[in-house]
């Protein structure tokens, strides 16, 4: 792939194609874990560790194990496992390295595993039949996409906090409409033409 198509795969992933946003993937840490920047900022960053990392690996466990013996019905398994792996290694590092974080996380944190967004970047790269390099750049695109879904609705939720709201939009009622109005904002970019 030339910088030119990687940019604009790049470009789609973090815009266009935003998986909290646009696909709708990831929903569950997007609304658990936004209702701080500090520990939306750090559940971003994980996601995107994960996904980058899980993209080049299901990349070659597609390529190096399942497709030469004909097991691509196992794909949605492997990729599991291979997740699962990965996000254990990213809670052992916050445990020792980040504990406050890792505290402030939570339950979301094991979620990554289950994280359909992860799962979904995965099996998308397969069925793009992107090389290596193009599986990377997408897999740490849509987790950029998913930081900045994520910084983007804690900083209106923090706000929300000190705003006069209706009984019945306070709480869990206006942050599913702030995540609309976000979503239907980020639905403009669907138009965009990156290259012509």
């Amino acid at each position: 792939m030339s910088f030119t198509q990687l940019f604009a795969l790049a470009m789609g992933a973090i815009l266009v194609e935003n998986f909290v946003l646009v696909k709708f993937l990831g929903i569950c840490p997007f609304l658990g874990v936004s209702k701080k920047m500090d520990t939306a900022v750090g559940m971003g960053f994980s996601v995107i560790f994960v996904m980058g990392v899980a993209s080049a690996c299901t990349y070659a466990v597609n390529e190096f194990l399942l497709k030469p013996f004909e097991l691509e019905y196992m794909q949605t398994v492997a990729f599991i496992l291979v997740i699962a792996a990965l996000v254990q290694l990213v809670e052992m590092f916050l445990r020792k390295s980040v504990p406050a974080l890792y505290k402030a996380l939570g339950i979301y944190l094991p979620l990554i595993t289950t994280n359909c967004a992860v799962l979904g970047v995965a099996i998308l790269n397969t069925q793009n039949n992107f090389d290596l390099l193009g599986s990377v750049v997408y897999g740490v695109s849509a987790g950029i996409g998913f930081l900045l879904a994520l910084v983007l609705f804690s900083s209106v939720r923090e706000r929300l906090e000190f705003s006069d709201i209706p009984a019945a939009f306070q709480g869990f009622p206006i942050a599913l409409v702030t995540a609309a109005l976000i979503s239907m904002a980020f639905m403009g970019f669907s138009g965009l033409k990156i290259f012509s």
